[in-house]
């Protein structure tokens, strides 16, 4: 099962501040907006997405569609495949895609010590 890229989305009080705070340890800005609260940053192979008023939590982050540079790829497993899969082996969803559709979706789940993780395809 491909889950697609990964990144941690973390919750941010003042995403002008850390926005700086991570670029000084070498983030640099490979999309969002931070004027929309929202800024994703890359580091080597590492991928943080910044949100500031979005989130009530930190939380893993899979996109499926991308690489781990952010690139979409011609070949990958949709969204609501993973989701079918997923819920196959037992796993309970917090939020589902709607399964009638194609394109841009997502859901979340938690993972058994509450930690939220989002899935969130953009194609």
């Amino acid at each position: 099962m491909t889950l697609g890229a990964f990144s941690i989305s973390l919750t941010v009080k003042d995403i002008h501040a850390s926005a700086m705070f991570y670029e000084a340890l070498g983030f640099v800005s490979i999309g969002g907006n931070i004027d929309d609260n929202w800024l994703i940053l890359k580091n080597g192979s590492t991928v943080i997405g910044l949100f500031q008023g979005v989130f009530d939590q930190n939380m893993l982050t899979f996109n499926p569609g991308w690489n781990d540079a952010g690139e979409e790829l011609e070949e990958f497993t949709d969204i609501r495949d993973l989701q079918k899969q997923l819920k196959n082996k037992g796993i309970t969803l917090a939020s589902e895609a709607d399964e009638s559709t194609s394109g841009p979706t997502s859901f979340m789940l938690f993972d058994p010590d509450g930690n939220p993780i989002l899935f969130d395809q953009h194609r």
